[in-house]
């Protein structure tokens, strides 16, 4: 097995890596919960989305967020509006956001030798900024989002739409993934996936 200290990444046996974002490229899931939770205060919601069901929830659109929300709450929250104050909450937050060393490590000792996308349930303008806040925007052959798909995850539409732009068949795509939603989403592709372990935080 290739050398990773958390990652169980197989040797062989793919011909195209894809990486989910938020929570596996890159730690933004703290970033992504507190505007989760401003723009839902905002919106007179702020104690409908509590930190463990948004864990669950991770990896999918925002307005998808929303609409289950609304459904589980009784809630009628507009989820444009929401998913408008969300992503600016969470642009205003970009100087927490910090790679995840050992996955960035994983992709750079790959650039030049495999194809690599992401494959992201977040917005092109989000994923965008965070890539260059980041500086990881020069690193992949292809960057999907939401904006690319018509069904987000746990769809494997994103997954498929990355395997291909990269000319790849999907079965021959391995997928870093930390979320429910993508892991069972790049399962439905028929790709193997390594679960990416949430990071560890000291208080």
């Amino acid at each position: 097995m290739t050398s990773f200290d958390t990652l169980d990444i197989p040797d062989s046996g793919y011909d195209a890596v894809i990486f989910d974002l938020d929570g596996t490229l890159v730690d933004s899931m703290p970033a992504h919960f507190k505007a989760w939770c401003g723009a839902l205060a905002k919106h007179g919601a702020g104690s409908v989305f509590p930190e463990d069901v948004f864990y669950a929830m991770g990896g999918r659109p925002t307005k998808d967020i929303v609409r289950e929300l609304n459904g589980e709450c009784g809630l009628k929250l507009d989820p444009e509006m929401v998913a408008i104050d969300k992503r600016s909450a969470f642009l205003d937050s970009l100087d927490e956001v910090e790679i995840n060393e050992e996955v960035v490590a994983f992709a750079r000792s790959l650039r030049g030798k495999m194809p690599m996308a992401i494959a992201t349930g977040g917005t092109r303008l989000v994923v965008e900024k965070t890539l260059q806040s980041t500086g990881l925007s020069d690193l992949f052959d292809e960057v999907v989002t939401a904006n690319d798909v018509k069904c987000g995850k746990p769809a494997p539409d994103i997954f498929l739409e990355a395997a291909s732009r990269l000319e790849i068949a999907p079965e021959r795509c391995l997928v870093l993934e930390d979320a429910p939603a993508g892991i069972m989403g790049a399962q439905s592709a028929g790709m193997e996936v390594v679960c990416v372990p949430a990071p560890v935080r000291i208080s």
